[in-house]
């Protein structure tokens, strides 16, 4: 199937959904998933054909030639884009109604259909202005869907967080491309491996793409933004948006060489996100403020594997680079798969409840079975258990490491203390996510609000269980889609073109459907056995208590505080805590909070310093006409002084 066609599809589609979504939402719907089907569609043309698609208009935009092409690497972040922007767009028809949302709804369409378009074009450029342009737009359209609830004040300090961060990527990004264009005289991109003076420059990118991406400790901005924006925001922010700064690094570290310790830089800052991103997880009490922290865990695992790669690309090895390349870029698909479920799984809670807060939830499972269903699946996907998706892609990951321990000298060093770093941040994400199962579905209701809670509707359900069926599919039967992570990973080095898959995906595979059946079978039995017997009701040990109620059940504190002890040198938390004195208390409560440590302890006091000698500095300025002739007269007099006792006499 030829691919332009598809794509001028989705142009047109999105164009459509943009100028109807105000007033039409049935077609901006229709408009908005036919855009992205055909992006999808595109995307899977090309990973399947392993073929470019490459297209210079006849005209100018903005005074360059549009230059727009979809490659292995491009497709892989197109199809993604593709399955969650239709996906949350459905999802965002009952969630984001007109009638509960008013002043929001119609904005919120225009802007989530220029969000989709904007990214599909930044995907696509091949030219560093329209680059730059659409990063920009679609960086405003995150602002505005961010603050669509802009009347409650932490939405609108988090969409200015988030707009600051964006924008201070974007300088970074618009120094790299002009130093770019002043040295090879075009704003035209593409291979430029032979400029070895260009490779300083990938150290502009890393801080750009970085803050993009959430990268530790550059992720200050994402915790608020996920946490206070709608749900369908939030998951394509995490499934899609964060996955920018990771096309980016990627990109643009195969067109342009890059420094030698690039790689090492890049695995450091990805195993101290991995690692550092669970660890502000576990201290969390708000459902989706935790989620957000594990996008920086996982934006981390994505590192691991794109450092190791750039290490094996300096080392002229093949066989571990590309499997640690061809895991994290794997590890895009599954995470912005998994995530979304768990973002719209979170949208559900709290449609239903009106809370994030994990200490006023509880016992959800009897009310909303479907949601605590998908929501389970997605949490075992994350914490990278099989047979799901996320254990795949970590799996190639680990493969790469293993190899690369295999050699000699640093790297094999270095590749055995991130295995094992990577193995604890997924023994760290598994007792996260049982923390959240636990204390949100499982239990007794906390509040009245989690007592009265009830299913999401069909619109809101469907998208979830299309991303729970795809995390089953990837993790059923990967050798399938090892062929598209090997021609992005051929097409970021060529010298690694013509590989065969590993041996032990495929059994990797096999060993996931014994475990599927088993899982399966078992189930079934355990059903047909509670339908011949009954369901009993027996109690269980309540600590002395004849009624235990729903304040003696584990809070989001309270179950994983002994691991974030661990990590109190750097979480940082802060506790208030009455305790009982009397012999029969009548009052004692404890609460704790994990504060953003970096931007609470680090950018905030740096920012207040600054402010500070800025107002110092303002005083010189009071219009009075003598104190400036005595400003210049001072000045005249030190620059005399430099040149009397500076300069060769």
């Amino acid at each position: 199937m030829n691919v332009g066609p598809l794509l001028f599809v989705a142009g047109v589609g999105l164009m459509i959904a943009m100028i109807v979504g105000r007033w039409a939402p049935r077609l901006w719907l229709v408009a908005t998933v036919v855009g992205a089907g055909a992006g999808l569609g595109a995307a899977v043309c090309v990973l399947a054909g392993g073929t470019e698609w490459d297209w210079r208009s006849g005209f100018d935009v903005s005074g360059e030639r549009l230059h727009l092409r979809l490659d292995n690497i491009s497709a892989v972040f197109v199809a993604l884009l593709g399955v969650v922007g239709g996906l949350g767009t459905v999802y965002a028809r009952e969630y984001w109604a007109d009638k509960a949302h008013p002043r929001s709804a119609r904005s919120g369409r225009v802007w989530w259909s220029a969000l989709v378009a904007s990214i599909g074009v930044v995907l696509l450029s091949s030219n560093g202005l329209h680059f730059l342009i659409a990063w920009e737009i679609f960086a405003v359209a995150s602002y505005f869907l961010i603050t669509l609830e802009r009347r409650k004040s932490e939405v609108r300090a988090a969409g200015w967080l988030y707009l600051s961060a964006s924008h201070a990527a974007t300088l970074c990004l618009f120094a790299y491309f002009a130093i770019l264009a002043a040295r090879t005289g075009s704003w035209e991109l593409g291979p430029m491996r032979e400029h070895t003076e260009l490779a300083p420059l990938f150290w502009l990118a890393l801080a750009a793409f970085g803050l993009k991406a959430g990268l530790f400790p550059l992720h200050i901005w994402l915790p608020s933004a996920h946490a206070n924006a709608p749900s369908h925001v939030s998951a394509i922010m995490s499934g899609v948006t964060i996955k920018m700064g990771i096309y980016g690094l990627v990109r643009f570290s195969g067109w342009l060489p890059v420094p030698a310790t690039a790689g090492w830089v890049v695995a450091l800052l990805g195993v101290a996100s991995a690692v550092l991103g669970v660890a502000f997880a576990l201290g969390q009490h708000d459902l989706k403020r935790l989620l957000a922290y594990h996008s920086v865990e996982n934006i981390g695992i994505i590192l691991i594997g794109f450092g190791f790669a750039l290490i094996a690309k300096d080392h002229d090895n093949a066989a571990w680079g590309q499997l640690a390349l061809a895991g994290g870029l794997l590890h895009v698909w599954n995470h912005g798969l998994f995530k979304s479920l768990l973002f719209l799984g979170a949208g559900s809670v709290l449609h239903a409840t009106g809370t994030r807060e994990m200490s006023r939830l509880g016992g959800l499972w009897r009310h909303m079975p479907w949601t605590a269903g998908l929501f389970a699946l997605g949490a075992a996907a994350i914490a990278g258990l099989p047979p799901l998706n996320g254990f795949v892609s970590e799996w190639l990951v680990y493969l790469g490491l293993f190899d690369a321990v295999n050699a000699h000298g640093t790297p094999a060093l270095a590749a055995g203390f991130a295995a094992v770093l990577l193995a604890m941040t997924g023994a760290l994400a598994l007792a996260c996510f049982i923390k959240v199962c636990g204390v949100v579905f499982l239990g007794a209701p906390r509040t009245e609000a989690a007592e009265h809670a009830h299913e999401c509707g069909p619109l809101m359900r469907i998208p979830m269980i299309v991303l729970a069926a795809a995390c089953v599919a990837i993790g059923l039967a990967p050798i399938l889609f090892w062929p598209a992570m090997a021609r992005a990973a051929a097409a970021w080095n060529p010298v690694w073109s013509g590989s065969s898959a590993p041996e032990s995906l495929g059994l990797l595979g096999r060993f996931h459907w014994a475990l599927a059946l088993a899982a399966v079978l078992g189930v079934s039995l355990l059903w047909q056995r509670t339908r011949q017997t009954g369901w009993r009701r027996v109690l269980t040990w309540d600590c002395g208590y004849a009624t235990p109620t729903a304040r003696m059940q584990y809070t989001a504190g309270s179950f994983a505080r002994i691991i974030t002890e661990w990590f109190a040198w750097i979480l940082r938390p802060q506790r208030h805590e009455h305790r009982p004195v009397e012999t029969f208390p009548v009052h004692a409560d404890f609460a704790e909070h994990t504060p953003e440590t970096v931007l609470e302890y680090v950018i905030e006091p740096t920012g207040g310093a600054v402010m500070r000698m800025a107002d110092v500095a303002r005083q010189l300025q009071h219009g009075r006409l003598q104190a400036y002739l005595l400003y210049l007269v001072a000045g005249l007099a030190v620059l005399g002084g430099i040149v009397w006792f500076g300069g060769d006499r």
